[in-house]
């Protein structure tokens, strides 16, 4: 079990514009992936962008199966997306609390997309194309952030609605992303 360190904001790499993954089944990808895979369970989180680790790929893995910490929140299959692509199905949005293991701590309201299309590669190379919404599509799409240089926090139209955890809900156990 390989749990890599998580960059935090402030860190320069966490605003780059991720390369695109060329070569599928190899070796490093892999061991990349069990590392993200290893390095989100630790951590409790639903979610991990090979940028979060210092990789500059883009690479995603997300999850959620029975979260604690999201106990409303459907199930997400465990996904490995390379080279997404999303594509907004409508202009509705919805705002929602997130954090990132990237800022611990902290929580903000995040307007986002309700609906979307995304596709990309498996590992393999094998083509993924899914139609989403909800929370499932909230995950997507920070995740997918990252690869484009962008924290959530980048994303909150008012800072009154971001801050630390035990400020905003005092009295709760809230955890990162």
């Amino acid at each position: 079990m390989t749990i890599r360190e998580v960059l935090r904001m402030g860190d320069a790499r966490l605003l780059r514009h991720a390369e695109e993954v060329r070569k599928f089944d190899t070796p490093e990808l892999h061991e990349l992936l069990k590392d993200m895979r290893d390095t989100m369970h630790a951590l409790d989180g639903v979610g991990l962008a090979a940028p979060q680790i210092g990789v500059n790929l883009r690479v995603v893995i997300f999850e959620v199966n029975a979260n604690p910490r999201y106990p409303d929140a459907e199930t997400v299959p465990q996904t490995v997306l390379v080279n997404p692509v999303l594509t907004p199905l409508s202009d509705a949005m919805d705002e929602g609390w997130e954090g990132c293991l990237s800022i611990p701590g902290m929580r903000g309201l995040v307007p986002r997309f309700t609906h979307l299309r995304y596709q990309g590669r498996d590992e393999y190379g094998a083509l993924i194309d899914r139609t989403v919404s909800g929370f499932h599509a909230r995950v997507v799409q920070h995740e997918c952030d990252h690869l484009d240089g962008i924290l959530y926090p980048m994303r909150v139209r008012d800072l009154k609605d971001f801050g630390f955890n035990e400020a905003l809900f005092p009295g709760e156990n809230v955890r990162d992303e």
